[in-house]
């Protein structure tokens, strides 16, 4: 029999048997036998791989600054994770800009949690690509902001480390799972916030707190090295007190990165040089499918409207539309995220079959964590996996397949809508933020992480892209406005947002 390479170890019989049970095969002594041999003899060549240099983009920042864990006097919202300060380019477009980050992206020599008690003290070595972009544009990362944990939920209070306070009012909480990004940003502690959405989470927390939030067309900004669900709704994108600047940021961070798995083409545009006030030149269709929903407040959908009505008095043209699909997108959605998250984390939090950069810096510490740490996942986390297991197993992922296949339907729809009109409108979310609260039962605490998804969930399986305005407020709190435009016409609905934002009454922004 071939030497084995120490790093890695040939199977016993036993476990030979074991592996072929897992795929459903019943082996023979004698086939036990052969492939234990064939087995040893094919891992003595994986030897080459231990002596070879794992690649890494870039270069290792052993020296950087960890920063700090702010206390409750510095962070009251307790939006922050770490506060840090690692500086970019004397100049360029982001110069004198702070900038804080989701605690998913990596920055190499600071910690990163993913809001999460299972990645306490992970610290990544190299930077995500779209750090490398921010740092090269002259921006200051000054801080790794809070999130929900692993980033299943919408709410902001399911943090490790406890809610995020809503800036507009801590009564509240902020919205998820960008939490402290938003945080953040509207209470002027960082001037933009990169936020993660897969269900929403840039939007959700952006209509919540009273802020801007732009997820931008699936693939355009690069995801490499940001923990993720799974690589066909991940995206990441900015947010910020103004379009103007998420605009900027995106100029910045958008673009082709060989690393990536998710990119094909990725068409890219000037975005803040398309910014234009001019209602008068914008086709604005109110999806009907939008209003209503069993979660729907009323003053929410009331508060859109009468924007809506205002932008089309400042001279859009604003007509109503219907897409009636769109009612079928939050269960598509689940088709895909939740067997889509399952794979991602059977994958060790990475996954498989893209052509791409894969962090085995990461893939070691979430493997190492889910098997000595898994009770201390999140409920909808928990949720998630037991179920996700339970449809792949028992029904051989045909509703995921499903669910796929009608997410193309779907996008198909809405870009039938879109050939009529330069953008779609409707409530970012169905209702106001909730207030905070210390006696919820588990199914209330997976109801509120999880209520508020059907406008803007149906959009990450269709990457389309999506921008959330602050519209006005009911009984109070902030309500967000939400356009979506063509794929890679993310300029388009920037422009809506900036015509829109500068036309309304300032007080709401």
């Amino acid at each position: 029999m071939s030497e084995i390479p120490p790093n890695i170890h040939a199977p016993t019989p036993e476990e030979v048997r074991e592996k072929a049970a897992k795929h459903h095969m019943d082996l023979s002594e004698e086939e036990v036998e052969d492939f234990t041999a064939a087995i040893a003899d094919t891992l003595a060549g994986y030897e080459r791989l231990d002596e070879l240099a794992d690649p890494k983009p870039g270069l290792e920042y052993t020296d950087r600054d960890p920063g700090y864990q702010p206390g409750p006097d510095e962070d009251p919202l307790n939006a922050f994770v770490r506060k840090c300060t690692v500086a970019g380019a004397d100049s360029g477009p982001l110069a004198g800009y702070e900038v804080g980050l989701k605690d998913n992206i990596a920055v190499a020599g600071i910690e990163m949690t993913c809001g999460s008690k299972l990645f306490e003290g992970y610290v990544p070595e190299t930077d995500a690509t779209l750090v490398t972009r921010l740092l090269d544009a002259g921006a200051t990362i000054t801080g790794k902001l809070n999130m929900e944990d692993m980033a299943f939920s919408g709410s902001g209070e399911l943090s490790a480390t406890g809610p995020v306070r809503n800036p507009r009012d801590t009564d509240y909480i902020a919205g998820g799972s960008s939490s402290g990004s938003i945080a953040a940003v509207v209470n002027g502690d960082v001037d933009v916030a990169i936020g993660g959405d897969q269900g929403g989470s840039v939007r959700i927390p952006a209509s919540w707190s009273g802020g801007v939030g732009h997820k931008p067309t699936h693939s355009l900004v690069p995801y490499t090295g940001i923990a993720g669900l799974g690589r066909t709704f991940d995206h990441t994108g900015p947010m910020a007190r103004t379009v103007e600047d998420c605009a900027r940021v995106l100029d910045v961070i958008a673009g082709k990165d060989p690393a990536d798995p998710r990119q094909g083409a990725v068409p890219t545009d000037q975005y803040t040089d398309a910014l234009d006030d001019s209602a008068s030149t914008l086709t604005v269709g109110v999806l009907e499918e939008g209003f209503g929903h069993d979660q729907s407040e009323r003053g929410v959908d009331a508060t859109v409207r009468d924007a809506l009505d205002e932008f089309e008095e400042l001279g859009a043209d604003v007509t109503a539309v219907s897409v009636p699909m769109h009612l079928d997108g939050l269960p598509i959605w689940n088709g895909v995220a939740i067997e889509g998250t399952t794979a991602t984390v059977n994958g060790e939090g990475v996954g498989y079959g893209g052509s791409g950069r894969y962090d085995t810096q990461f893939m070691e510490a979430f493997a190492q964590a889910r098997r000595t740490r898994a009770d201390d996942y999140l409920s909808t986390v928990k949720l998630t996996l037991i179920l996700g297991q339970y449809l792949a197993d028992e029904y051989r992922s045909h509703y995921y397949a499903k669910a796929q296949n009608l997410s193309r339907d779907l996008a198909r729809t809405y870009d039938e809508a879109l050939a009529d009109v330069d953008v779609l409108a409707m409530p970012t979310t169905p209702q106001t933020a909730h207030e905070h609260r210390t006696d919820l039962s588990r199914l209330e605490v997976i109801d509120r992480a999880l209520s508020m998804l059907p406008n803007t969930a149906p959009f990450d399986v269709t990457g389309h892209p999506a921008l959330s305005v602050p519209a006005g407020e009911s009984d109070g709190l902030p309500v967000g406005l939400m356009f979506v435009g063509e794929r890679f016409d993310d300029a388009t609905v920037l422009r809506a947002g900036y015509a829109f934002e500068q036309a309304v009454d300032p007080d709401i922004q």
